[in-house]
């Protein structure tokens, strides 16, 4: 990669962009501070223009030499699909952060990461880290397609295991990861930690299957987090019957005890809402990134 460090370069700018499908682009950000102190699991507020929704996203990976941090948006909604509108040398409003509670990082002996969809991306500098802890690192990854398996490379390079799935068998084994790992589980590997990250539905019925595999599971909320530092309280969570708030105490728990239901009743609480946001873009937006 060049090299961006200089009194020219302004903060939240985009130094490269990258579509990795028709839906999920990747960006390079300079921010110097926030790539100093970034840590596996953590993630930042972006913000694409004044009066524009806040929108919480996990680092992927960051360079503190060059001090650049790297996330990867899927356009689900109107605000994803603005940002996915961006290019090399616009910029950003608002890149605030790092954010929330870092993954404890240690040796537990064997590590699977699974990450479903865009979670493939924010999986990735967990593995790294539980890596360099010096843990075997076990990767299960899923997409409905190969179109959307991103990063498939990077984790089958990064990890000592890479087990990929499809739903419509376009890519490595046709089916869900709950599959993959009881696959594994039946082959003999000893899973001592898991770390999941996908839609809910996914963490919810792996984290069961996990946890009755005695895999000690855990699971990002992060889809339920909204301003980044718990005070407006979108974030409330149950875990061992207790509210707890994902974007200050997680967005890592232990997933065990996580109300899943509740979760997703809270995260739906919204969607016509939503629906018609994003009706409304699309019918006034001129797109400028080449796909639509």
């Amino acid at each position: 990669m060049p090299t961006w460090r200089g009194n020219s370069m302004q903060e939240n700018t985009i130094l490269v962009k990258e579509n990795l499908s028709s839906v999920v682009a990747k960006f390079v950000i300079y921010k110097p501070l926030v790539a100093k102190a970034a840590q596996a699991g953590q993630f930042v507020i972006l913000r694409g223009r004044e009066g524009g929704e806040r929108v919480p996203v996990t680092l992927v990976d960051w360079d503190k030499e060059q001090g650049t941090i790297t996330v990867i948006i899927q356009a689900i909604g109107k605000t994803t699909g603005l940002f996915n509108s961006l290019n090399q040398g616009d910029k950003f409003l608002n890149v605030s952060g790092p954010l929330g509670t870092p993954v404890e990082i240690k040796n537990y002996g064997t590590v699977a990461v699974v990450g479903g969809g865009v979670g493939i991306a924010e999986v990735y500098p967990i593995a790294r880290a539980f890596k360099e802890a010096g843990n075997r690192v076990i990767a299960v990854l899923g997409a409905r397609t190969k179109d959307l398996l991103i990063l498939e490379p990077e984790m089958r390079a990064l990890c000592d295991k890479t087990v990929s799935t499809t739903d419509d068998g376009s890519f490595g084994m046709k089916g869900m990861v709950t599959d993959a790992i009881q696959k594994l589980h039946d082959e003999g590997e000893k899973i001592n930690a898991g770390f999941i990250i996908g839609p809910i539905p996914m963490m919810k019925f792996t984290s069961r299957l996990m946890d009755k595999l005695d895999m000690n599971p855990h699971a990002s909320l992060n889809p339920i987090m909204l301003d980044g530092t718990g005070m407006c309280g979108c974030c409330r969570v149950t875990v061992e019957g207790k509210v707890r708030f994902a974007c200050v105490e997680g967005p890592m728990f232990p997933s065990k005890t996580i109300d899943f239901d509740e979760l997703i009743r809270r995260t739906a609480e919204y969607r016509s809402q939503e629906a018609q946001s994003l009706e409304l873009y699309q019918k006034d937006h001129v797109c400028k990134c080449g796909l639509h």
